[in-house]
């Protein structure tokens, strides 16, 4: 039998953190798209601060990364995470958000950073 590739306590932390509705929808869509801080702001129309918080779980648990892109952070999914295999198989029953993105676009602020 072979080694699992992480412990089930480590799968349960993922799992636990993937259970709020707003970091669920956060890592849908940086999936498929890098965003910014500011993005997610006026997605989930809430705090700067709460954002981060979440943002912060999220790359604590190596599930996301960032990147600095002039002054601002970019965070994206961390595809080489060695949790990343259960989290794809999770979002393939998520649907997809990058509605939520085409909507900020259509406001002018996608990437309202810049």
């Amino acid at each position: 039998m072979t080694e699992p590739t992480f412990q089930i306590e480590q799968a349960a932390k993922v799992l636990k953190l993937l259970g709020d509705q707003t970091r669920l929808t956060m890592i849908k869509m940086m999936d498929h798209h890098d965003c910014c801080v500011c993005e997610f702001v006026e997605i989930f129309e809430t705090s700067q601060p709460a954002i981060s918080q979440h943002l912060r779980k999220l790359k604590d648990a190596g599930l996301v990364k960032e990147f600095r892109m002039g002054q601002w952070i970019i965070y994206s999914l961390k595809k080489d995470s060695k949790y990343y295999p259960l989290v794809q198989d999770l979002l393939v029953h998520i649907p997809d958000q990058t509605f939520r993105l085409k909507e900020l676009e259509a406001k002018g602020k996608r990437i309202s950073c810049n």
